[in-house]
């Protein structure tokens, strides 16, 4: 069973269904959770990490096709967390999934599935499916999965037409911590688990989470600091009462713009008042906008674990033009051609040429677009966290 048709008949044996928007039917297997789930459908080309990706905040509201083919083989654990709060609804696999068989293994990925309230459909061309998104662009579906094999189409196709999408709407809020706290977590190392976070650690980096994965804190705990998280919706007056060395902007779902409205203005403020800023994806994203420029949806966003990124700026010296093979999560992205003066583009996509960096003239804040903290992906940009880190003394 692995197919991609327009055609209502189902299969036999079909118990999960995928169904776009445009009336696009696609059958398979289910796994997982059972019940119905709405969001938009990409695709993820990293060859592992399957875990991280699912538990990703940035993927709220999505449906990730990998297009790598053995998913789940190598089961689940229970450090290979990104986050305990809302990721991807489901995903989409082209073979079904086999029992796990990994030293590290905790569980089965379809118990994990089922458990974490999340869609999987296999059994489906996964190829065909990338293709029509690179062609088409993201769709807005609706993936269902009914052990008896029992869909009402026509409501799904409805709830499918019916979602918004992404283009306009705050996710952060959704995935953001309710109260402030202190990073405890130290960093993850074979067979010895994750270290303890030193409370007496300086400098002090305040996190704004609005979607953020853990291995980004426990980078900045490596590289030094000591970090506290607070909300997304946390006032300027209280990020000051920290009396944070500099704050970090961290990654999530959702339109940047719309996630700007309130978090926009504070980071203003911080750059005003010359506060040391890094910022990750959604972070990156509303540094820029924050400095003047502007964001945009992209056709079929970035997603997986090997994407080439150059540096192109001035301030890089003699390191320049040297390509970094990143982790990328995204599907909207900073619009280069309305950088203002003063702020330098740093990093470039060499897939497409899209803004991958930037790094604020006068001032002690830069982003990237790109994930630096790797899990899943290549480790190359590790130096980001320790670059930051050394400005803030």
């Amino acid at each position: 069973m692995a197919f991609l048709a327009s055609s209502s008949a189902q299969p036999k044996g079909a118990t999960g269904v995928l169904v776009l928007a445009d009336g696009t039917i696609v059958w398979g297997k289910g796994f997982g959770a059972t019940g119905s789930a709405v969001g938009e459908v990409c695709f993820n080309t990293a060859m592992t990490g399957y875990q991280e990706v699912l538990t990703d905040p940035s993927y709220a509201a999505q449906i990730v096709t990998f297009t790598f083919p053995h998913i789940g083989n190598v089961g689940t654990n229970d450090e290979d967390f990104e986050s305990r709060v809302e990721g991807a609804v489901g995903c989409i696999v082209r073979e079904e999934v086999t029992r796990q068989s990994n030293f590290r293994s905790e569980g089965e990925f379809v118990e994990w599935m089922a458990k974490m309230g999340k869609i999987g459909l296999a059994g489906v061309d996964t190829r065909a499916l990338t293709r029509r998104i690179r062609l088409s662009g993201a769709p807005n579906a609706v993936i269902a999965h009914d052990p008896k094999g029992n869909f009402d189409i026509d409501a799904l196709l409805q709830r499918a037409q019916e979602w918004p999408g992404l283009e306009g709407m705050d996710l952060a809020q959704r995935v953001s911590r309710e109260h402030q706290e202190s990073w405890e977590g130290g960093y993850w190392r074979l067979g010895q688990g994750y270290g303890r976070a030193a409370r007496d650690a300086k400098p002090h980096v305040v996190a704004m989470d609005f979607g953020s994965k853990d291995n980004i804190f426990r980078n900045l705990v490596k590289a030094g600091a000591r970090v506290t998280v607070v909300p997304a919706k946390t006032s300027l007056e209280d990020i000051l009462a920290l009396k944070p060395d500099g704050v970090f902007l961290s990654n999530g779902p959702g339109d940047p713009a719309a996630t700007g409205e309130y978090a926009v203005p504070v980071i203003k403020a911080l750059l005003d008042a010359d506060m040391p800023l890094f910022g990750i994806c959604l972070g990156h994203q509303m540094l820029a906008l924050a400095a003047g420029a502007k964001t945009a949806k992209m056709h079929q966003g970035h997603r997986g674990a090997n994407h080439p990124v150059q540096r192109v700026g001035e301030s890089w010296g003699e390191t320049r033009d040297l390509v970094e093979i990143t982790s990328m999560n995204h599907g909207f992205a900073v619009d280069g051609d309305t950088l203002p003066a003063g702020v330098e583009q740093t990093h470039v996509s060499l897939f497409d040429g899209s803004n991958c960096g930037i790094a604020i003239s006068g001032k002690r804040a830069f982003g990237v677009q790109y994930h630096p903290e790797a899990s899943p992906g290549p480790q190359d940009s590790f130096y980001l966290f320790e670059k930051f880190v050394g400005m803030l003394g």
